[in-house]
């Protein structure tokens, strides 16, 4: 029987990975201090004898260490999310990224315990090349503006967890996801779907940002946690990055209408800049799309559930969930 640690278990993105180790046999161990996770989205596990919580951060070392030297391999995903955040607490949101994986790559390499090591799509930053293929180059702003602090510090994890693979033979694995959804997301941190759905659901106008033209690709969790767990037990990932999304595309402008449509809702749509949602000059990335060819080639992953079948999910887990927003 496998044992999995995943830091940031109480997560959208943990839950859902949690659930579904869970169904395949391991015993599961999650840390999770609750800063952006929910509780909520593991209480039908607490009474599961394969699954086991720390309500913490991977601050504490001792715990963490326990942790990993109990457990065979590491799903790191705990981090600060959500384009809010990383605006509002741009200190915050440094010091949890780039500490918390050097504190998970620190103690997991002094037992080799593989470690799959969860970035973003952000990494790209404002390339105008896509869609994004893993060997692209990954273009930022400047330092001066802090929305660029959450790709930079992912891009720091990436830089360390593939130097433990290469001077210390640490197994990794580095996963760039663009853009999960599914039930158990929250809107509260900017993520965009969650927000519409609330949104319209209480027949209030959908926000949207500047002129709503900015293509994204949406893959569904289940899609997402299964290729994650693929790429964790495959013998030949370690030291390699691998996109996971949905190359399926659309525009904000669309989305948000497609919610309405879903909905039923008699919503409009209203349009601010940027610089009344976030701040003056922040930048956003026009398209995000991601190359899937190289997952596809090793482990045959292809997302199976489309965007119209999600947001039907995310509206019924909003109506029976709706203080989730």
């Amino acid at each position: 029987m496998t044992r999995s640690l995943i830091t940031g278990g109480a997560g959208f993105i943990g839950s859902h990975l949690a659930d579904r180790l869970i169904e395949l046999g391991h015993e599961v161990y999650i840390i999770d201090d609750l800063s952006t996770g929910s509780i909520q989205n593991v209480l039908h596990l607490k009474a599961h004898p394969k699954f086991h919580y720390e309500l913490d951060t991977i601050m504490n070392e001792k715990l963490l260490a326990e942790l990993v030297d109990t457990c065979d391999n590491v799903y790191h995903l705990a981090a600060t999310v959500g384009v809010q955040l990383v605006v509002d607490s741009p200190v915050n949101t440094i010091e949890n990224i780039t500490k918390g994986t050097e504190l998970v790559l620190k103690w997991a390499s002094k037992k080799s315990k593989k470690v799959l090591i969860t970035s973003t799509s952000e990494v790209y930053g404002k390339s105008i090349t896509t869609p994004f293929t893993e060997t692209d180059d990954l273009t930022l702003g400047p330092t001066s503006k802090g929305r660029w602090s959450y790709a930079c510090s992912k891009m720091l994890d990436e830089f360390l967890a593939l130097a433990y693979w290469r001077e210390r033979k640490l197994p990794v694995v580095i996963v760039r996801l663009f853009n999960t959804v599914g039930p158990r997301q929250t809107g509260r941190y900017g993520m965009v779907i969650p927000r519409f759905v609330s949104q319209a659901l209480a027949g209030e106008p959908l926000t949207v940002y500047e002129d709503g033209k900015m293509v994204r690709s949406f893959g569904y969790v289940g899609d997402v946690v299964g290729a994650i767990i693929d790429l964790m037990q495959h013998p030949n990932t370690a030291g390699e990055i691998y996109n996971i999304g949905n190359p399926s595309k659309i525009t904000i402008e669309d989305l948000a209408l497609l919610v309405i449509r879903l909905t039923e809702s008699n919503s409009t749509l209203h349009y601010i800049p940027y610089r009344d949602a976030y701040m003056e000059g922040f930048e956003d990335i026009r398209s995000r799309v991601p190359n899937i060819k190289k997952i596809n080639a090793l482990t045959g992953y292809q997302p199976k559930v489309e965007l119209d079948e999600i947001i039907r999910q995310v509206i019924a887990y909003t109506r029976d969930n709706p203080n989730s927003a």
